[in-house]
Parts: C-alpha cells; structure tokens; sequence
C-alpha cells in the first residue's frame, strides 16, 4: 500500500522524547510541563464525593452548565467581560480547543501567522487543512516584533495565533506591546486572532495583558484556557475556549464530530471544586517556586533569562557549553540525571541554540535536588 504522510515533518514531540528519556535513565524530570505536587486536600474531597452522583455518562456537547455558570463568572471578575454560558465550550483540554477552531476556520491557502518560539500543536493543526503558516519570531529581548507582523499580514491572513503568557520562554508580553498589536489587528478587520491564555493566571507582573480586556476584538476572538494548568490537573486534559455565536457555531460543528463531549465526571468536580477555588493566588503561588529555583541557580554559570510568567525558567548555556540546546539536553539528561527542554525545538528557522527550559512546577525537594545537579557543572 502507498501511503503519503499528512505531516511528512512530524515525528515524535520532544516532550515525548525528553520525558522517555528521563525515566529510561532516571533522571528529574524538569522537561514535560506538569506538576509534580498533589492537587488540594479539599479537592481530593471533592473528586471521592463526585463518585457516587450520577456523573458517568455523555456531558452535554458543550459542557456542563454549571462548569460554564462558573467560568462566566471567574471571567467576569478577573476581566470585567461579560459572556454568556453560550459562549463557552468545554474541550478535552486546550490542546483539541486548538486544534478544532483551526479545523474549523482556517481553510486552505488562508495565512495563519504564529510566533515563533511557538508550542508544537500550532503548526500542524494549519498544515493539516492545508493553510500556509507564517512564522515571526520573537526580538532578540523576547519581546513581540509588530512591525515584522504588520508586515506580514495581507488580504490572505485568516488568524493570528497569539500565546501569553508565553510558552516556552516565560516571558508575559507588556501591555504596551498588546496595545500595540492589536492596533494592527485593527486595520486587518477579517483577521481572527486565537489567544491561547493556558498560563493566564500566572502572571508575575502587575499589568493586565489578557484580549479578553479589548472589546474591539470581541467578534473575532477566540481565548482557550486550560483547567490543567490552573488546578494543577494536567492528566486530565479538560479545557474550554470561548467565542462570539457565529465563531462558536462553526467551532461546535467540528467539535462535535471530534470529541463530541468530554468528562462528565471531571466537569463535576471542576464546577464544585470552582466554588472555592481563588484564582488570583495561582501567581504568587508559582513566583514563590521560580524564586525558590533561581536562589538554588545563584552560584552556577547558567545565566537565568527573565520570567515574568508560566512556570517555565529559561536558562543561557552558552558560558556552560559549546554544544547545542539540543546535545546537550540528551547530555544533561543522561550524564548528570537531569531532564530539561531544549528551546530551538521550538522555533522554524533561525533558532537560537543555547537556551534550555526548565519547568519549575515541582516540589521543593526535586527543584532542590535539580539545583544541586546544575551546581557541580
């Protein structure tokens, strides 16, 4: 049989491979993004309540109404936005939020830019409806080149896929920067924009960067978030976008056919669990681990580049090593028993070769123990 591969470029995520790695040979696992911690006493309640409800059979295909009752209100009180529980959808986490809403607006030959260093779903979700994705990097300071995308954008650019916080870099693009982006968006009025706010709350700086903030985008706005990163549930890939109605009718149609509906089970708790969750103490909680990291990296020769969200600390090999980010990532990995994410995996082209990532989302004896690893070197 003659079989022509939909995505000839793609082999396994380096996720897969760090991760694989790292437990072939033992090593801390500072590379996939996942917390290592339990989740709250409080919702390990929860979670054994939810077992005796009847919550065991198909969701609704939207989402559970009461999950979304309490995602209005959480946007509501931490953007002043006001959304309907008609414009939420519930998904099998923020990965398949993504990649429907490109399966389902993005048709071939439409222009889809992203910015590089860009998570790894982004690309072949375009390449597989045949859209041509158009790759601008970020500046040399990490910080968005709007001329680069005004630049770039013309007649045929359909979405602009936007990621802040960002990963992989921990970088949380300004206000200033955000204004200025979206004034360019202005003069594209048929241009979608996808924002991919997973790392939302945690957010170490004080401005408020979130599109959910620009009114003037509302029509063509499409926000993913995932419960995975807040609640610290990564496992169980449960997410949810919002959109304006005649975005999310086109959204529901293919989502319909992909998942139909995700966890009755896991919506359930989520809902419950909501209630007394506190949103805003996500980011400090996670400033504190970054800070407790970098004070264990104070005496090594690794250059901690700035992190301003996520929990994602990025560091400078480059007065380490001669090898590239990703030698020595396999190096790292299977020598010193430390497992990390070599950043140029991340980018299309033009890739810096000299920044591992770090995922800090791990308890204080591992960020310890990856400490002393990176101190002997």
């Amino acid at each position: 049989m003659n079989l022509t591969s939909k995505l000839p470029h793609v082999g396994t995520t380096i996720f897969t491979q760090m991760s694989a790695l790292a437990n072939e040979v033992g090593a801390i696992n500072l590379s996939q993004g996942f917390p290592n911690f339990p989740v709250s006493e409080a919702f390990k309640t929860i979670l054994k309540q939810t077992v005796d409800e009847n919550v065991h059979q198909y969701a609704p295909m939207a989402g559970l109404i009461s999950l979304r009752e309490q995602l209005t209100r959480i946007i509501g009180e931490s953007y002043q936005r006001t959304l309907s529980v008609d414009d939420i959808l519930i998904t099998a986490g923020a990965t398949q939020a993504i990649f429907t809403v490109i399966q389902a607006l993005v048709h071939e030959n439409d222009e889809v830019i992203i910015i590089d260093p860009a998570y790894d779903c982004y690309r072949p979700a375009v390449d597989l409806v045949k859209g041509k994705a158009i790759h601008i990097p970020l500046t040399n300071r990490l910080e968005l080149d709007v001329q680069a995308i005004e630049d770039a954008m013309c007649n045929k650019t359909r979405m602009l896929i936007l990621n802040n916080p960002h990963n992989p870099t921990g970088t949380v693009f300004s206000k200033q920067q955000i204004d200025d982006l979206v004034a360019v968006l202005e003069k594209f009025p048929n241009c979608m924009v996808l924002s991919d706010e997973v790392y939302e709350f945690i957010n170490f700086n004080q401005e408020k960067v979130s599109l959910n903030y620009y009114p003037q985008l509302f029509d063509r706005l499409i926000t993913v978030s995932s419960f995975g990163k807040t609640l610290h549930v990564t496992g169980w890939k449960l997410g949810y976008l919002t959109a304006c109605q005649p975005l999310m009718d086109e959204i529901k149609k293919v989502h319909q056919f992909l998942v139909f509906s995700v966890s009755h089970f896991a919506q359930h708790a989520v809902s419950e669990y909501l209630k007394s969750f506190n949103v805003t103490e996500l980011a400090s909680f996670y400033r504190a681990k970054q800070q407790f990291l970098a004070n264990k990296l104070v005496n090594t020769a690794f250059k901690l580049m700035p992190c301003s969200g996520t929990y994602f600390q990025v560091i400078d090999i480059s007065q380490v090593t001669d090898m590239n980010d990703v030698d020595y990532a396999i190096w790292l990995t299977k020598e010193k028993g430390l497992a990390t994410i070599p950043l140029s995996v991340f980018y299309t082209d033009q890739a810096p070769k000299n920044y591992l990532r770090l995922c800090f989302a791990k308890d204080d004896d591992t960020l310890t123990k990856a400490g002393e690893i990176l101190c002997t070197i």
